[in-house]
């Protein structure tokens, strides 16, 4: 019989696979080197065909299998998918086909918007296929039929904050036209539906105001990957030294300082990869 603590020892040789359509999702990096930093990461951003949002259900599945295949070539031991746009329309078949746990955004997300609302009126924002994929609808009606969800695709905001446009006055339109119908209807809860979206935490928190409560569905993933290696017994025992890699299918240097700078991380030396 194998030790459990040898397990454990020979699964943190093993890294937890992440990736996003580019880098927006070292938001999701980010809140896991917080809550697991003994843990090893390894990212992939599929800059070369960023963004996700606008292409086909079939194109979008297709890609998320060839980055996950990459990652289990690292040999990750979980997958997090760190895009609302592949978690809404490739994480069921990634599931059904993987011999690893994957883990996407949209269900942590609906979670936390559940339990935050009080008026059960909750906005959803994120790119075009996420929104026309429904998944935060039905995620947050599997959880509570009652609440009334709110969605509204930003395909604006991406190409905003790659260019680093974080705090600017184009962007704060851009916010407030996107917004202002979810808030004249009331919502309580606003869901960032796209793993960018994070970086203009302070910018959205300004425009919905006091009375508007934000869900960053990163942190939420994290709680869930803790747990599901937890209960896997996959995970690094307490004082291990975790640390993050980060790959890019296209060099992507400006928005990357952007991400850098942004939350905090020390990405280090970046490898580029090749797809398709």
């Amino acid at each position: 019989m194998v030790e459990k603590a040898e397990i454990r020892r020979s699964s943190c040789a093993l890294p937890i696979g992440v990736f996003d359509s580019g880098i927006g999702g070292l938001t999701v990096a980010a809140a896991l080197r917080g809550l697991l930093p003994g843990e090893q990461i390894y990212y992939i951003g599929d800059t070369a065909r960023v963004p996700y949002g606008g292409k086909s259900a079939v194109t979008i599945e297709r890609y998320s299998f060839e980055i996950s295949r990459m990652l289990l070539e690292e040999g990750a031991k979980l997958i997090v998918v760190a895009c609302n746009t592949a978690s809404a329309l490739a994480v069921s078949r990634l599931r059904e086909t993987l011999d690893v746990p994957v883990i996407g955004v949209i269900e942590p997300g609906a979670a936390a918007a559940v339990a935050a609302t009080k008026t059960q009126r909750v906005g959803v924002m994120g790119t075009r296929a996420t929104v026309q994929s429904r998944a935060y609808e039905r995620a947050i009606h599997a959880l509570r039929p009652e609440v009334s969800v709110e969605a509204q695709a930003c395909p604006l905001l991406v190409p905003l904050i790659e260019e680093g446009w974080l705090d600017d006055g184009v962007t704060a339109q851009v916010i407030a036209r996107y917004l202002d119908p979810m808030l004249e209807k009331g919502i309580d809860t606003l869901v960032l539906g796209c793993t960018h979206y994070p970086l203009l935490y302070k910018a959205l928190e300004k425009h919905v105001g006091p009375f508007v409560r934000l869900v960053d569905s990163a942190r939420n993933c994290a709680l869930e990957v803790q747990s599901v290696l937890e209960a896997r017994g996959l995970s690094c025992a307490d004082g291990q030294n975790g640390g993050l890699q980060v790959a890019l299918t296209d060099p992507s240097t400006s928005f990357l300082k952007v991400a850098e700078q942004s939350l905090g991380l020390d990405v280090g030396e970046v490898r580029l990869r090749s797809v398709g």
